[in-house]
């Protein structure tokens, strides 16, 4: 059984970057744990923490709730940037 942050960062609504998060595991997994080979994943999920950290931010400004969008409305606003 999960504990309850692990499961926390498995939920798509919470966790943004599940996908990246688990490109970056795969990669270390897939390369005997040599960081060197796993840059780009790294920069992904950084660019990806980044990127939704300052949506939420910006909505925590605004007065928005929830502060962090649920994963339909991450995916409706990522598709109409193009």
């Amino acid at each position: 059984r999960m504990s309850r942050h692990a499961q926390q960062l498995r939920d798509h609504d919470i966790n943004p970057c599940v996908a990246e998060t688990d490109a970056s595991a795969k990669c270390m997994d897939d390369n005997n744990y040599n960081k060197d080979m796993c840059t780009a994943y790294f920069l992904k999920y950084k660019s990806c923490r980044k990127f939704w950290h300052d949506i939420m931010m910006q909505r925590r400004r605004n007065g928005m709730k929830p502060e962090m969008p649920l994963a339909e409305e991450r995916k409706k606003m990522l598709e109409s940037m193009g």
